[in-house]
């Protein structure tokens, strides 16, 4: 279920695999993602069961409705209607707008990202109490989620240099085979992103990505998971399975820490 559970200096850092939860197949067991196409009880005690492990209430979680763009929101709590982030497939999982990252300096608030190859990107100064939470895939990548998140959190007090910074599980630029133009698109805006596959194809590193964008704003070089989602048949993986489920990243102050 959690995989990944760490703590620095009040900041708190979390992953999770595709294990321990309720969902049937495709979507086997703890899927976390609404409106993918499971049962939206499924989702809702998947999300439960994950917070609790976390020791969060699953109420003190924000959602977002990700859309592969690059806004950004200051939340001070869970965004009206994204309990409806649990409706059927097909329906619109809420009333508003799509985000890619989301920032919040309240103590115990938790931001989620969910993903299923995309790259999640924590961020957490403890000094200033900021955290963010981002989801760059290949679009947000190139639009620049990253450094909208970290502008929203300087915003809120944040300083660059003490940012930390963590990726998770995400498809590797080893496996992330796109067309020879959409590789030459991304390496002209992150030149770092630029990458073969192990059979020799196109492909894009979002990890690298991240991190050269991290690097040239001033962030330090962010812990990185080695899980490749397309590999790994512990963790969901659009690229593989098409219809399936999604793991969530999560971070957070701990109140009384900042």
């Amino acid at each position: 279920m959690i995989t990944d559970n760490t703590a620095d200096s009040g900041a708190r850092f979390a992953f999770t695999d595709r294990w321990g939860g309720v969902s049937a197949a495709p979507y086997e067991a703890l899927n976390l993602g609404g409106a993918v196409g499971d049962e939206p009880s499924a989702v809702r005690t998947n999300r439960a069961l994950a917070a609790r492990a976390l020791g969060l209430e699953p109420e003190r979680v924000v959602w977002m409705r990700q859309v592969h763009g690059k806004d950004v929101a200051v939340v001070d709590a869970p965004l009206p209607g994204e309990s409806r982030d649990s409706a059927p497939a097909g329906s619109d999982p809420c009333d508003e707008p799509g985000l890619d990252g989301i920032v919040t300096d309240r103590p115990g608030l938790a931001l989620a990202v969910l993903t299923a190859d995309c790259a999640p990107v924590l961020l957490a100064d403890p000094v200033a109490g900021v955290v963010g939470a981002a989801h760059a895939g290949r679009p947000g990548l190139v639009a620049g989620v990253v450094a909208e998140t970290i502008a929203a959190m300087v915003r809120l007090g944040a300083v660059p240099e003490r940012v930390l910074a963590r990726t998770g599980p995400a498809v590797c630029g080893r496996c992330y085979e796109v067309p020879e133009w959409m590789r030459e698109e991304v390496a002209a805006v992150v030149p770092e992103a630029y990458a073969t596959t192990r059979w020799g194809t196109p492909s894009v590193d979002l990890a690298a990505g991240v991190c050269a964008q991290l690097a040239r704003l001033d962030v330090a070089a962010p812990r990185q998971s080695t899980v490749c989602t397309l590999e790994s048949p512990d963790h969901f993986s659009y690229r593989r399975s098409g219809t399936t489920g999604r793991l969530a990243s999560y971070v957070w102050i701990e109140e009384g820490a900042a």
